[in-house]
């Protein structure tokens, strides 16, 4: 007699399991834990089979009658094992969530991304987290398209978020790029939206570039009062040219002033490659006055809350803002470009000074080796 939902309510455990048949090879196995099983026996190429539906009540006896009917359909009009058939559905879901554009990316992250500073990798996990696995991040990279793609980065563009558009677009270009090395795609798709977001705006970093005007903001320098590291930092900025997390950050273990060298590691560069900066005699006398006051620590500029951390990224800036030089004159970055313009116009080899700016070198074995290119030409033209 086929079962009913009261009469499979009713049922309790006993000392043995015990199975209650519904008709068509379907039948209730009660253990005795008291679970309650949906099972359906069935035949193929002369073997007895066992098919697994799942526990009641969460498939309730109309879902088992229609899995039944269903593995029937399989089994009489196509002649297909509905237990070979699950065991594929199964394994393909699982192919499907292992190349997940998701796991793809976190394997990605993980494994090319680990050059890279942990500041860095936090910012593109986070906008993986946030942009792109909401979005397209379940679904098979193979089965994602050019389309999909474009719904992640629009809207952001749309909402006036024209930076982290294109930056979103460049990770999911590079965890594609990785897909197809490794196997899990055939084509980079987000490779066909080259040219579909705006251009890039221009980012103007300020600077004085007449040699009066860049004079008398030495000048100002000279003169400005206040915590005795940043006032270093900001006499130290013209006479080396990095960057400014460069600088700020700079570690008494990175110079050696015998040597009169600054060597910066390559997890603190933006290229990710080791730079050599020559120190000129104004540089050591500079640096061999600090040392008497951050010497014993690890930071040549400390925070003046914590030795810990070094000068914050608007310490300089406010510097520069408190002497009078406004946004539109003068930045940070702007000692970069005062260096650039003035070596340029003195007639120093353009190399000489990119090599010197750690400018991105297109060449990757020659940027493997190329931090003391120039060396000695280097040496001159800083001192000079």
């Amino acid at each position: 007699m086929p079962l009913t939902d009261t009469h499979i309510r009713s049922l309790k455990p006993d000392l043995k399991p015990r199975k209650y048949f519904d008709g068509g090879g379907l039948f209730l196995y009660v253990a005795t834990s008291g679970s309650k099983l949906w099972r359906m026996a069935y035949r193929f190429d002369g073997k007895s089979k066992l098919l697994s539906f799942g526990e009641y009540p969460t498939v309730s006896l109309r879902d088992a009658r229609e899995r039944r009917e269903g593995a029937r359909r399989l089994l009489v009009a196509k002649g297909i094992d509905p237990s070979e058939q699950k065991r594929e559905a199964k394994q393909t879901r699982i192919t499907a969530e292992r190349e997940s554009f998701q796991n793809i990316a976190r394997e990605w992250h993980e494994t090319r991304m680990a050059e890279f500073s942990e500041k860095h990798q936090g910012t593109v996990m986070y906008r993986l987290e946030t942009y792109i696995f909401p979005a397209i991040g379940k679904t098979h990279i193979a089965k994602l398209e050019t389309r999909d793609v474009m719904d992640v980065v629009k809207p952001l563009e749309q909402r006036g978020n024209h930076e982290t558009s294109r930056r979103v677009l460049q990770i999911i270009s590079q965890v594609f790029r990785y897909a197809v090395i490794t196997g899990r795609a055939k084509h980079n798709v987000a490779a066909d939206l080259r040219g579909a977001l705006r251009p890039r705006k221009t980012v103007h970093r300020a600077a004085v570039l007449e040699p009066e005007k860049v004079g008398q903001l030495l000048r100002d320098i000279d003169n400005y009062e206040g915590y005795f590291p940043l006032v270093c930092a900001l006499k130290l900025a013209p006479l080396v040219f990095t960057r400014p997390t460069e600088l700020r950050a700079a570690q008494w273990q990175e110079f050696d002033l015998e040597a009169r060298e600054w060597r910066i590691p390559a997890e603190r560069m933006k290229m990710r490659r080791q730079h050599l900066v020559p120190l000129s005699e104004q540089a050591l006398s500079i640096l061999r006055e600090l040392r008497k006051y951050s010497g014993e620590g690890k930071y040549l500029f400390p925070s003046v809350r914590t030795e810990a951390r070094p000068l914050s990224d608007m310490t300089m800036l406010n510097a520069l803002r408190r002497m009078g030089y406004q946004k539109h004159e003068m930045s940070v970055h702007g000692f970069r470009s005062i260096a650039s313009t003035l070596l340029n116009e003195l007639g120093y080899n353009r190399d000489w000074i990119e090599r010197q700016l750690a400018h991105g070198e297109q060449n990757e074995v020659r940027a493997a080796y190329n931090y003391a290119e120039y060396l000695p030409e280097r040496r001159r033209m800083m001192q000079e």
